[in-house]
């Protein structure tokens, strides 16, 4: 009887375990849903608006990142060295979790002009990450 109720009591708690695993899949659509729904208290230099975008069959996530700097040479130097301490700090704090890059999840983050033309584009993957964060 009692090796009963433990066979029963361990079935149960690995059907619980097992539910409460989530995929790369699942955490790719929750990463985006709550990046986006935080994105109005996002703050950072020149930073106007930033959004998430999940390609959940492609394993990737689009990070955009939208200023009020107007295209030209001295904007894009500036945007250059901005844009690669921001993805050091949203890293390090977990804004862009290793967890999901470990997993195979690929980040392309774009920094954007006032016109929505590309200043920066990072490509944060398991290979490029040990870079970003020197």
């Amino acid at each position: 009887m009692i090796r009963k109720i433990i066979q029963i009591s361990f079935t149960v708690v690995l059907l619980v375990f097992m539910v409460s695993c989530k995929n790369t899949k699942q955490k790719l659509q929750e990463y985006v849903t709550s990046y986006n729904s935080t994105a109005a208290s996002f703050k950072a230099n020149d930073v106007t608006l930033t959004t998430a975008r999940g390609y959940i069959n492609d394993n990737k996530i689009e990070l955009r990142f939208e200023t009020n700097l107007e295209q030209n040479e001295s904007n894009k130097t500036k945007a250059n060295s901005s844009f690669h301490a921001l993805l050091k700090k949203m890293i390090s704090k977990n804004q862009i979790p290793k967890e999901l890059v470990e997993e195979g999840v690929q980040f392309d983050a774009y920094f954007l002009a006032d016109d929505n033309t590309v200043f920066v584009k990072e490509i944060i993957n398991k290979e490029s990450i040990a870079e970003i964060l020197k």
